[in-house]
């Protein structure tokens, strides 16, 4: 298991939070690019990958049936963490205590996405996750300070939000080589979860749309780059 690639995830989603020391506004136009394109991305590399090598496996005909589970926890997860993975920041009331219900979605959220890695041979997918975790922790601690978190709990909790997608591919990375279990051949089930999941998140980043309903230029161009870019590891790879 190659260990730049749990760093990689850890510190975006590390740096992803601790811009919030950096950038006032929480409506940074620079990070909203980055979620489109990674949610671009994730949307072609889903369905470039993860969905054809889902159904090529012996239980190839019940692999549709966990997308959609995947996609309706990723809804049932959304009503606790209030769209925080899509980037969406929402001011809450003074003193209110730690978000709970926010935290332990998106953890679960992270710990999810990364399972995926321990098939990504050609590293096409963990760009796309570690770029996606950067908005969303940048939500996640916009919220923690209108809470009025003290900077040592704050990094503390966005260490812990980063954590959660390396231990996901860790534990991934163990059942899918059967060391952890000897559940290895639940693997491509899991795997329909976490596609029905991405499906989902990056769907829902594609077409959220300004009040006029109208995509913006760089919008566009970054959730074309992102498909150009899947596209581009597609080929390569030689397919």
């Amino acid at each position: 298991m190659e260990a730049w690639k749990i760093l990689v995830l850890f510190f975006c989603a590390l740096f992803g939070g601790l811009a919030i020391f950096l950038v006032k506004s929480d409506k940074s136009k620079l990070l909203k690019l980055i979620l489109s394109f990674s949610g671009a991305y994730l949307f072609a590399i889903t369905v470039l990958h993860l969905i054809p090598d889902a159904y090529s496996g012996p239980d190839g005909r019940e692999i549709g049936i966990y997308i959609l589970i995947g996609f309706l926890l990723q809804i049932f997860m959304e009503q606790f963490s209030e769209g925080v993975e899509h980037g969406h920041i929402h001011h809450h009331a003074e003193g209110q205590v730690f978000p709970y219900g926010i935290m332990i979605s998106l953890c679960l959220h992270a710990f999810l996405e990364g399972m995926p890695l321990a098939k990504d041979h050609h590293n096409e997918l963990i760009f796309g996750i570690a770029l996606h975790h950067i908005p969303a922790a940048f939500a996640l601690a916009s919220i923690l300070m209108q809470n009025h978190f003290k900077p040592t709990g704050l990094i503390l909790t966005i260490a812990v939000f980063a954590l959660m997608a390396p231990l996901g591919f860790f534990v991934s990375n163990g059942i899918s080589t059967g060391s952890i279990g000897g559940i290895e051949q639940y693997f491509n089930k899991m795997m329909g979860i976490v596609i029905g999941i991405f499906l989902h998140i990056s769907t829902t980043i594609l077409f959220e749309s300004s009040v006029e309903h109208k995509v913006t230029k760089r919008k566009l161009v970054a959730v074309l780059l992102g498909i150009t870019v899947a596209l581009i590891g597609y080929f390569s790879a030689g397919h």
